[in-house]
């Protein structure tokens, strides 16, 4: 890996901080729960947690916090497999309640080591949610669970109000971008069992500025639109550490405007949140599928809308 480059100035954030972001900090230490937020340093942490544009939301990492692959962009620490805390649900339900979130953010590290790959688990907590209350909104960023059928049914029947996978990057780059246990079909698969078998809003993420070409990104649009995903968030990659792969590029915030407009104007994307600081899970985007759910459309009236708008 080379030396880092330096980073341009639209990408310079303030440190977190905020009596807020200290009461969130706090109901997640007191209950040994981990976030992706902290975990990847995410960069828009201090903006979530503080609440500047609203109540202040968190995206609680299920499953520990080791992941059992080892994708070459992602600062979340690998190997060393503990067991699942059976208390788990029942504690971030406990924390939701706490910090009084009406969405909620579930994502996980991947657990291949175990039998169901985390499935239950996860769909223990959306349940547990929902059952303290059934309005609190809950969007889970699930892992690919190696694409089993059944292990995606289980997140299905838990009853999210949203389902999202990562596709990550472009089909050229997935390795070494991800872990060779990942893959662009796989991911595909995923998100189309959510979108052909449920009436559940599918979502998922790219990351830019790993040397794809604009060409490649647009192919991936248009196969994510053909198996009906929903929204569509686009990143720059920022790297971790020197061990990380190294930026490509530093795309400016025009051409995420742009990859925006090709989104929702070229490809009716329901939504796409687009921006050097956007990450998967995302306030703005969160809000808008928020306002989609509590609206009471149904997700297929809702695609329909947008295909009409064309």
């Amino acid at each position: 890996m080379s030396s880092r480059r330096r980073k341009p100035d639209w990408l310079k954030m303030r440190p977190p901080a905020g009596e807020r972001f200290t009461e969130i900090k706090s109901s997640l230490r007191d209950r040994d729960l981990h976030t992706v937020c902290e975990e990847a340093n995410c960069p828009n942490m201090g903006e979530c947690w503080s609440g500047r544009d609203g109540p202040g939301t968190a995206t609680f990492m299920l499953l520990g916090d080791r992941c059992s692959r080892g994708c070459n962009f992602c600062d979340v620490q690998t190997g060393g497999m503990e067991a699942l805390d059976p208390e788990e649900p029942t504690k971030v339900a406990d924390a939701v309640a706490e910090i009084g979130l009406d969405y909620v953010v579930l994502t996980s590290v991947d657990r291949d080591d175990l039998p169901d790959q985390g499935a239950g688990q996860f769909a223990e907590t959306i349940r547990e949610i929902k059952r303290r209350d059934p309005s609190i909104l809950v969007e889970s960023l699930i892992p690919d669970f190696q694409g089993e059928p059944e292990l995606v049914e289980q997140i299905i029947d838990a009853g999210p109000d949203v389902i999202a996978h990562n596709v990550e990057t472009v089909e050229r780059l997935q390795w070494p971008i991800r872990d060779r246990r990942a893959g662009y079909e796989q991911s595909l698969s995923v998100l189309e069992r959510v979108s052909r078998e449920s009436d559940i809003y599918t979502k998922t993420s790219l990351m830019l500025g790993l040397g794809e070409y604009d060409h490649e990104v647009y192919q991936t649009l248009s196969d994510l639109r053909q198996i009906d995903v929903d929204v569509v968030t686009f990143g720059q990659y920022l790297q971790p550490s020197r061990s990380h792969l190294d930026v490509f590029d530093y795309v400016h915030p025009d051409k995420f405007e742009t990859w925006r407009q090709v989104a929702e104007e070229d490809f009716d994307f329901l939504y796409c949140a687009s921006g050097p600081m956007v990450r998967s899970s995302y306030k703005a985007g969160e809000l808008f599928v928020e306002a989609l759910v509590r609206d009471g459309e149904s997700v297929e009236d809702a695609r329909n809308r947008a295909r009409a708008a064309d």
